[in-house]
C-alpha cells in the first residue's frame, strides 16, 4: 500500500503540471464549458500521476473537514446542537449563520453552494483515477473508490440527487443525475470495491490517517442504516439492518473497540476508537466558541461565536452547574476551578503532565463562571464576570434573540482540548463508538433489544444504565456521544426530528419536510437540465 501521507510532498512535486491541469478550473458540474475534465481526457498517463491525484483527494478532504463553515455548518449549525448568534458586529456575516439554525436558508447560501461544488469536484477527481484508461495501481483505485463513494454519499445525504459525469462521455454532455436506489447502488458498489482493495488497518494511530477496510465498512454501514431515508421508503429493511450489524462486527474484528477516557480520544495519540482521522488542524473546533479572554500560551484568545442550545445541554446527566468533579457524566465535561500556574516561559509543560502550563480551559460544555490559569475568575472585555449563560438575548432590549447578543450568552462546546495543543492536525472523523451505536440502532430497528449495547457505552462514560432503550433514547445517546462530529443533521432526519421545533427556528420551517434537503444551487439548475430543484425552493 502507498502511504499517501508520507509520499504526498514527493508526488506533488513530480506531477505539478498534472495538478495545474486538474485544479486550474473548478465547478466541473456547474458549467459544461468549464470542467476539470479536459476535452481530450483519455485517462491518467502514469501510476505516479494517479497516486498524486489520490494525494490531492486527501488534501481536499483536509480542507473540507477542517473548515468551520461548509459541511460542518450544514451538519451541525442546522440542528439543535449548534448555533452562532450575532454578538455586536461579530458573526453577523449577512445572516448566513442564523439562516442555517433557523432553517431559512435560500438556494444562493454560500455554504450550501460550497458543499455542492467541493464534493462534486472530489467525485470527478476520483472518477478520473478509476477511469479504465488510467494507469492507476490497485492501491490508487481502492482509495479512489472510497473517496468517490464518500463524495456521492455526502451529496445524496444533503441534496438528494447526484450529478455524475462519466469520464468517457463527451466533455460537453450534461452529467446524468443519480437519485434514490441508483445512487445507493453506486455508493455500495464503490465501497465494496474499496473494501476489497484497501488494507486491513487496526487502531494503530499514525496509519489511520489513510483510509482502510474499516473506514469503508463504516461508511457502508452508514449507507445501509440510512437507505430507507435516501430511497424514500421510510421503513428500514431487515436485510439492511442485518448488513449494518455484520459490518460493525467486521470493524470490531480488526481490533476497534470502545475506549474509556472520553476526551483522550480526541488527542493526537493512539486509541482503540479512531477508525479514520483527518490531517487537518482542530483549531476551528476549539476557538470558534471560546471567549476572547480564554487564552493559552500559544493562542491569544477565542473567536467567541459558536454555542449550543440549553435543551441540548439538558440531554446530559448531571446537576445544573458543570464544574469539574460535580458528578455529571463524563461526556458533559466540566469547568476547572483551579488551574495550573504558568511555567517560567509560559509555554512549556514543566510538570510533564501533558497539560500546557498556564492552561485552565475545560472540556465538553463550558457553562457558568470561567477561570484563569491559577483559578482566578475571569471577566469579559467590559469587566463583568465571564459567566456563560443558558439563554440568548438581545443586549438592546433583553428579548430572546440571535441578534445583538453580548459576549457571554450561550453554553460553549469544546471536544478538543487546547491544553494539548490548540492547532494539532488530528481531527477524528470516523469513530468506533458511532459504529457501536449504529449496530445498536440496527438491532432496535430489527425488533431486537439494544439496551445492553447502549448501557455498555453509558457505563463507560459514567452515565446511569437505562432500564430499556427506546427510539428517543437512541437519538439522545447519539447526540451525547457524537456531538460536533458531523452527524447530528443526518441522525435527526433518520429519527424524524429534524423538522421539530427548537429555539429560534423559523415557524414556517417547523414540520416542513422540504427542509430535510438543501436546495440545488441555482446556477446548477440552469446549466444541467437533468437536475430538478428540490421541493420548497
Amino acid at each position: 500500500m502507498i502511504n499517501y501521507l508520507k509520499t504526498r510532498s514527493k508526488i506533488l512535486m513530480l506531477s505539478l503540471p498534472a495538478l495545474v491541469l486538474f485544479f486550474s478550473c473548478t465547478n466541473l458540474e456547474i458549467e459544461a464549458t468549464d470542467s476539470l475534465l479536459a476535452p481530450n481526457f483519455e485517462g491518467i498517463a502514469t501510476a505516479e500521476e494517479a497516486a498524486s491525484q489520490v494525494s490531492s483527494m486527501y488534501n481536499s478532504i483536509n480542507g473540507y473537514i477542517g473548515n468551520q463553515a461548509d459541511l460542518y455548518a450544514l451538519a451541525e449549525v442546522t440542528t439543535d446542537e449548534m448555533l452562532v448568534p450575532t454578538r455586536g458586529s461579530d458573526w453577523g456575516d449577512n445572516g448566513i449563520w442564523r439562516q442555517l439554525h433557523q432553517h431559512s436558508w435560500t438556494p444562493d447560501h454560500q455554504y450550501i453552494t460550497a458543499v455542492w461544488n467541493q464534493w462534486n469536484e472530489l467525485q470527478l477527481v476520483a472518477s478520473e483515477v478509476l477511469d479504465s484508461r488510467s494507469a492507476s495501481t490497485p492501491d490508487s483505485r481502492a482509495a479512489a473508490s472510497f473517496f468517490r463513494a464518500l463524495a456521492v454519499y455526502v451529496i445524496l445525504d444533503n441534496f438528494g440527487q447526484v450529478p455524475f459525469r462519466d469520464t468517457e462521455a463527451p466533455p460537453l454532455a450534461d452529467p446524468e443525475v443519480l437519485t434514490g436506489e441508483d445512487a445507493i447502488a453506486f455508493i455500495v458498489s464503490d465501497l465494496e470495491a474499496a473494501i476489497s482493495g484497501l488494507p486491513a488497518t487496526g487502531p494503530s494511530g499514525a496509519e489511520n490517517v489513510n483510509v482502510s477496510k474499516a473506514a469503508a465498512r463504516y461508511l457502508l454501514a452508514k449507507t445501509h442504516l440510512n437507505r430507507h431515508i435516501f430511497n424514500g421508503s421510510g421503513s428500514p429493511d431487515a436485510a439492511d439492518m442485518a448488513r449494518v450489524i455484520t459490518l460493525v462486527d467486521e470493524i470490531a474484528a480488526d481490533g476497534y473497540a470502545l475506549e474509556e477516557g472520553y476526551f483522550d480520544i480526541f488527542r493526537d495519540t493512539p486509541d482503540n476508537e479512531t477508525i479514520w482521522w483527518i490531517n487537518t488542524q482542530v483549531g476551528n473546533r476549539i476557538w470558534n466558541g471560546l471567549h476572547y479572554n480564554l487564552v493559552t500560551p500559544e493562542q491569544s484568545g477565542g473567536w467567541n461565536g459558536f454555542a449550543t442550545l440549553s435543551e441540548f445541554y439538558d440531554l446530559f446527566e448531571g446537576p445544573e452547574s458543570n464544574v469539574v468533579g460535580g458528578g455529571q457524566e463524563e461526556r458533559r465535561g466540566g469547568v476547572p476551578l483551579q488551574g495550573e500556574p504558568a511555567g517560567a516561559d509560559g509555554t512549556v509543560d514543566n510538570n510533564d503532565d501533558g497539560i500546557a502550563d498556564g492552561t485552565n480551559i475545560g472540556f465538553g460544555f463550558l457553562k457558568g463562571q470561567q477561570y484563569g490559569p491559577t483559578g482566578t475568575p475571569l471577566t469579559e472585555r467590559g469587566g463583568a464576570p465571564l459567566n456563560f449563560t443558558r439563554e440568548y438575548f438581545s443586549a438592546v432590549d433583553g428579548s430572546p434573540n440571535l441578534l445583538d447578543n453580548n459576549e457571554i450568552t450561550g453554553i460553549r462546546v469544546l471536544k478538543y482540548g487546547p491544553r494539548y495543543g490548540g492547532f494539532k492536525s488530528h481531527e477524528v472523523f470516523f469513530r468506533y463508538s458511532d459504529a457501536h451505536l449504529m449496530k445498536a440502532e440496527a438491532m432496535f430497528r430489527s425488533s431486537g433489544d439494544a439496551t445492553a449495547m447502549v448501557n455498555e457505552l453509558r457505563v463507560l462514560r459514567d452515565a446511569t444504565p437505562l432500564a430499556n432503550v427506546s427510539e428517543q433514547n437512541l437519538i439522545d445517546e447519539r447526540g451525547r456521544e457524537l456531538y460536533i462530529e458531523f452527524w447530528r443533521r443526518n441522525d435527526l432526519i433518520r429519527f424524524g426530528q429534524f423538522t421539530r421545533d427548537w429555539e429560534f427556528k423559523d415557524p414556517a420551517a417547523i414540520g416542513n419536510s422540504d427542509r430535510e434537503l438543501f436546495p440545488i444551487p441555482a446556477t446548477q439548475i440552469i446549466l444541467n437540465p437533468n437536475l430538478v430543484q428540490n421541493p420548497g425552493y
